[in-house]
């Protein structure tokens, strides 16, 4: 056993036989990237490039890795990294008995990974656990921010764990605080939740945070009936490594795991939190609980658009679309005291006009119900209604995804289930081709938008996007717009355009807007402003101060795919969207009743008509059928 480091295997060692125990080593071509058998602690395996292995242990029927010690030259070790093999750590497959049938997903053949996030390997750093089991969370979904400093150590011993909630906020299905449990019983110390409360975030009004802290109290009493402390602490903006590493001499912990968000501002959060755990001696550990596929293994670059990364997602889907364990109590612990949500929201130095949306409840519980619902009511004609605002199709989840409230893994088993359940035709519709949109929706489109956010550092600026799409926007800045609205009269809904009032309308009343008329009402913004730059800015402010899932990436990414065609092509050049993708009210007639889903919104016509639009004709009233 050389050093600590994974050992160089060159041929199959005499050993491999010893023990009365058959091993067999199965060789296939899979990446030209090294990958590493995990075995129990102490006993690593390397191999050299398209030789990854697999041991069937036959005396127990079981197919896992087995441990084994392999014993090298020093000098065969560095000529690997002289030849430039890497060493990537993986997560041991699920137990299987040998020779039992496999998931047809899992039977497709892979195609060539992606660059360094080889298949079964881990696309970002190993957090180094040393959890004797490798833990219920692969470990390709979790990353060490503290280099050198491992969450289970000698220094850890009978100290606590800190899950630092912010992103994935719920209890259930909550691969970071999972990991969190198993690292607070290996370490056989105290497990803690806290969440840090800062006074403004963004753009964020009264709307959002009052949905969140309603949200967050359900939080506390789940963890209160698990016997898992729950502590809400008051932050000033970007002090959270100060308050942090508080919690953590108070409570005696030594290791935080944290949530993953790709937006700048937490971002720099996260690392100014690690930095500061690094410095004082204690680690942190990174969790994508968000993603179905972990943003780091999905891809290594910035995705151009949703055919580019749909494969490299739904071939991960046998792998990562599996089902979670609950979260069991941590027996022995005292819970913490009750949160004063008063002084909480008292401390809030936001927007109070923006209101609360009346009749929409907050929570997991009520996410689940939601989620119900939808699988009961709609999700048969989800795929053929989507896009037509006058149909009650969509789910409905949005709110509750951007707030972690609800788990997208747990929203996709359950369609998929439902979906499943014969039979798949019902009156109410096609639920397989329902749950097929709805996975894409919600897994490979949504986590597109992850992927743009953690690439591209100018997620929210004319300059994030493609250089054809600068230029052609550069070239008709100055085209002749027939109406330019201020900021102030496009927020009151007061266009000639009665379609594009009623969105807004609705946006504002009801803290959402139906997905198809999302992009026809940025678009619009484009057409309506005298910059680009000035459309993408006043449409992401709209976005983040009305919607209840504004701030979050599928919010920016729809402002840029709308406006700066991100994600998308160029078409047919036209006066002020060059070679943008258009939209306008004849196609949206085409597609559905307008003035039904204007009539909804009176004052929306009655805007159009003081501004000099034509209002859409009123709504054929139904022919009564004839009796007899």
């Amino acid at each position: 056993h050389i050093g600590s480091g994974p050992l160089l295997l060159t041929q199959v060692p005499a050993c491999a036989h010893a023990s009365g125990v058959t091993f067999a080593l199965l060789l296939r071509s899979a990446t030209s990237q090294v990958l590493v058998a995990q075995l129990p602690p102490g006993h690593c395996l390397q191999v050299r490039p398209r030789s990854p292995v697999a041991f069937a242990c036959k005396h127990t029927g079981w197919q896992q890795p087995c441990a084994l010690w392999v014993v090298v030259s020093a000098a065969g070790a560095a000529a690997a990294g002289r030849r430039g093999e890497t060493a990537l750590g993986s997560e041991p497959g699920p137990q299987r008995r040998c020779g039992s049938r496999r998931s047809k997903a899992a039977m497709a053949p892979r195609k060539k990974a992606v660059a360094g996030v080889a298949a079964g390997t881990a696309g970002a750093q190993d957090d180094g656990s040393g959890l004797p089991s490798g833990g219920v969370v692969d470990r390709r979904r979790r990353r060490l921010l503290t280099p050198g400093i491992t969450a289970v150590r000698e220094e850890s011993k009978g100290r606590g764990v800190l899950y630092w909630m912010s992103r994935d906020q719920r209890v259930q299905d909550n691969w970071a605080l999972l990991h969190a449990r198993d690292l607070a019983v290996a370490s056989g110390g105290e497990l803690c939740v806290v969440f840090c409360l800062v006074p403004t975030f963004l753009d964020a009004t009264l709307r959002q945070f009052d949905f969140m802290l309603r949200g967050l109290r359900e939080v506390e009493a789940e963890l209160q009936e698990l016997r898992i402390p729950f502590e809400l602490l008051l932050c000033d903006y970007g002090k959270h490594a100060e308050v942090l590493l508080g919690l953590c001499e108070r409570r005696e912990v030594a290791t935080m795991v944290c949530d993953m968000s790709p937006l700048r501002v937490p971002r720099a959060w996260t690392a100014d939190a690690a930095k500061a755990f690094g410095a004082a001696g204690l680690s942190c550990v990174q969790v994508d609980a968000h993603n179905v596929v972990p943003v780091w293994q999905a891809s290594d670059k910035q995705e151009t658009a949703a055919r580019t990364i749909r494969s490299k997602i739904t071939q991960q889907y046998g792998e990562f679309l599996k089902d979670m364990p609950r979260l069991q109590a941590m027996e022995g612990q005292k819970p913490s005291g009750p949160v004063d949500w008063e002084k909480a929201e008292a401390s809030l130095k936001v927007n109070r006009s923006v209101t609360p949306v009346v009749g929409v409840v907050p929570g997991a519980k009520a996410a689940m119900r939601q989620l119900r619902d939808f699988c009961s009511q709609r999700l048969g004609i989800f795929d053929a209604q989507r896009n037509n605002p006058n149909a009650d199709a969509l789910s409905g989840l949005s709110p509750y995804l951007h707030f972690g409230q609800i788990s997208a893994q747990r929203c996709a088993l359950v369609v998929r289930a439902t979906a499943e359940s014969p039979p798949a035709m019902t009156a109410k519709g096609d639920l397989s081709k329902g749950c097929e949109s709805f996975l894409e929706e919600s897994i490979v489109r949504r986590e597109l938008s992850d992927n743009f956010c953690w690439f591209q550092e100018k997620y929210d600026s004319l300059q994030g996007a493609a250089g054809w799409a600068q230029e052609t926007l550069l070239v008709h800045e100055k085209d002749k717009r027939e109406h330019v609205y201020s900021r102030e009269d496009i927020e009151a809904g007061k266009t000639h355009d009665d379609l594009w009032n009623a969105a807004q309308l609705q946006m504002v009343r009801e803290g959402k807007m139906h997905g198809f008329l999302r992009m026809y009402w940025a678009k619009k913004i484009l057409e309506w402003s005298a910059r680009p730059e000035e459309a993408l800015s006043t449409a992401i402010w709209l976005n983040d101060k009305y919607e209840l899932d504004g701030r979050d990436p599928n919010g920016y990414v729809g402002c840029m795919w709308s406006i700066c065609g991100i994600h998308d092509m160029g078409w047919t050049e036209r006066p002020i969207f060059g070679k943008i993708r258009f939209m306008n009210y004849a196609g949206c007639k085409r597609k559905f009743d307008i003035a039904q889903f204007v009539a909804k919104y009176p004052p929306a016509a009655d805007a159009a008509a003081a501004a000099g639009g034509t209002a859409a004709p009123p709504p054929a009233a139904k022919k009564r059928a004839r009796k007899g």
